[in-house]
């Protein structure tokens, strides 16, 4: 307990699954903690846990939007004094399907939301951190960014974009005091996929079959690892891509073939959107 004792933390997509999980986390381990997202309700409910015991505030942020990634941080700022852990994990499935059958404006928006998001996060934190003397910044990649088959066309594009943003910060920001990672999920059983399957009991049994450890993975999982980086346990790790998937890249199944993953053409949104 307390591993986060007097640290601040802005989360984004922090309205459900891996977001809300680390938020919850994050507080009970003594971090004040900002809830963004644009998920109003999910985030105002994840605040609530969060102050059963510790510190929470929500901000609704739409990770594409500059203007609101600076209020994000300035929010942090002005309530709790400093930023000290940045996770940057707002996200959504974005174009899927065939590539000959990818709307441009659809590749653009997956982008920006996994990609310019991440950046937009990273910019605006460094200047607090290094106010404060340092930090951490992680962002949600995937193993669709480090292999291919483990996800669609677009997102696995934008994620290795992630994993390279990592790299190339960390070594830019390693003398501030500043450390930059990232967490690569496998199958975890989130808002984001149990939406589009079926439901949370369906994904559970078909995120089992995809790798040597026989269960879906848990938004629990990937924020046991973002505690590990957020906190001074992982003081002399930067620049990493720690992955998180029960064994799926050493050699198991394939997300995007595999029988009832199949997704139709078209885009995916954010897990609060309602699936048509």
């Amino acid at each position: 307990m307390n591993r986060l004792e007097g640290k601040v933390a802005v989360i984004t997509g922090a309205g459900s699954g891996i977001g809300a999980a680390t938020a919850r986390l994050f507080a009970a381990e003594g971090a004040a903690v900002v809830v963004a997202d644009l998920n109003e309700a999910g985030g105002k409910e994840v605040v609530r846990h969060c102050r059963d015991g510790g510190r929470a505030t929500f901000v609704r942020a739409d990770v594409t939007r500059e203007e609101d990634v600076q209020a994000m941080i300035a929010a942090a700022r002005d309530e709790y004094g400093r930023v000290d852990v940045l996770f940057n994990n707002a996200g959504l499935g974005g174009a899927i399907g065939p590539i000959h059958d990818t709307l441009v404006e659809d590749w653009d928006r997956t982008f920006a939301v996994l990609v310019r998001g991440v950046f937009l996060g990273i910019k605006h934190a460094v200047a607090q951190m290094r106010a404060n003397g340092g930090g951490s910044i992680i962002s949600t990649a995937s193993v669709a960014g480090i292999r291919g088959g483990a996800g669609p066309h677009a997102y696995s594009a934008a994620k290795a974009a992630v994993v390279n943003l990592t790299r190339s910060v960390a070594l830019e920001v390693a003398a501030d005091n500043i450390r930059v990672n990232c967490i690569c999920p496998g199958g975890i059983n989130t808002p984001l996929i149990s939406n589009r399957l079926g439901g949370t009991d369906v994904t559970d049994q078909v995120l089992a079959q995809l790798q040597p450890i026989v269960r879906a993975g848990r938004p629990e999982d990937i924020a046991g690892m973002a505690l590990y980086l957020a906190s001074d346990e992982s003081s002399f790790v930067t620049g990493t891509s720690m992955v998180v998937d029960g064994g799926l890249t050493a050699g198991g199944g394939n997300l995007v073939r595999r029988e009832g993953l199949q997704m139709p053409t078209g885009f995916s949104g954010p897990s609060f959107e309602r699936v048509a």
